[in-house]
């Protein structure tokens, strides 16, 4: 039986193994997925482990996604670029191969009619999911992106890098606490965790009658997957807006290092239901 599982601290909302174990059956394989708790001091020792216990690979999440580049042997495009990696593959000379899958996970839950060519995008937040999410977007050739930041002083190295990464893309670092008005942007894109189930559910990063300002052709996107619908997509429904949210993105990055591993592509579907059985 082949060996997966995630490493992160802390893991206790994770739904990770859920999805993996639905993503497994639905191609018939014999794998297991466990959650392997880790402490940031003993992130060595659970390489180790990992290495040593037969492991065929494994998904890294906070607050190891840019420290595991330190043990991998080479890097797909997509962690090149955004500086943090998410799936492992471990090859049979035990040697790493590291993966971000955010990203196709990001980009695949974008509906195929939804146009984004030339477009202008509200990004809030500049963690690891927001560059994944920049990504995603310069993938779908959105042309303009405003950042928008607690702290615009504190963006300086993060927006230089963007704009060295992205120079097809005008990139603006904006103050969240001062929008006024959101009828520029074609999609809205949430990568903060507020409104996040235990640390801020009942917050929206985002005012209502600022959503009410957004075009009626606009996408609200919530990368949060728990609750399914955050505030922030309440307020986008009550305007008449397309949403999207965290589910989608969860899965399909799952769907992604499966492929990755075991060379066939599971059932995102199956996957997918077993989350919201779970949820």
């Amino acid at each position: 039986m082949e060996k997966f599982g995630l490493i992160g601290y802390p893991l206790g909302h994770s739904m990770s193994a859920v999805i993996h174990k639905a993503g497994f059956e639905s191609l018939g394989v014999n794998a297991s997925y466990e959650l392997l708790e880790t402490e940031p001091e003993n992130l060595v020792e659970k390489i180790k482990f990992l290495k040593r216990e037969g492991y065929s690979g494994f998904n890294i999440t906070i607050p190891f996604k840019v420290p595991i580049a330190l043990f991998v042997d080479s890097v797909d495009k997509y962690s090149d670029i955004t500086g943090a990696i998410n799936t492992i593959k471990i090859n049979a000379d035990r040697s790493f191969q590291g993966y971000n899958t955010d990203v196709a996970g990001f980009k695949e839950a974008i509906p195929k009619t939804a146009n984004l060519q030339g477009k202008t995008a509200a990004l809030l937040g500049t963690g690891g999911a927001s560059r994944a999410a920049v990504l995603g977007l310069s993938d779908k050739g959105i042309k303009n992106i405003d950042v928008y930041t607690r702290n615009v002083a504190n963006t300086i190295d993060y927006m230089a890098y963007l704009r060295r990464k992205f120079p097809k893309i005008t990139f603006t670092a904006l103050q969240i606490d001062r929008i006024k008005d959101l009828s520029k942007y074609d999609i809205l894109v949430n990568t903060t965790p507020i409104g996040m189930q235990g640390k801020a559910a009942d917050l929206s990063p985002v005012a209502e009658y600022l959503i009410k300002t957004l075009p009626q052709s606009a996408i609200v996107y919530d990368v949060i997957y728990n609750p399914k619908k955050t505030i922030l997509l309440k307020y986008a429904e009550n305007a008449n807006l397309k949403t999207i949210n965290g589910v989608d993105m969860l899965v399909h990055q799952a769907v992604a290092a499966q492929e990755i591993w075991l060379g066939r592509k599971p059932d995102f579907k199956s996957m997918k239901l077993a989350l919201l059985e779970n949820l």
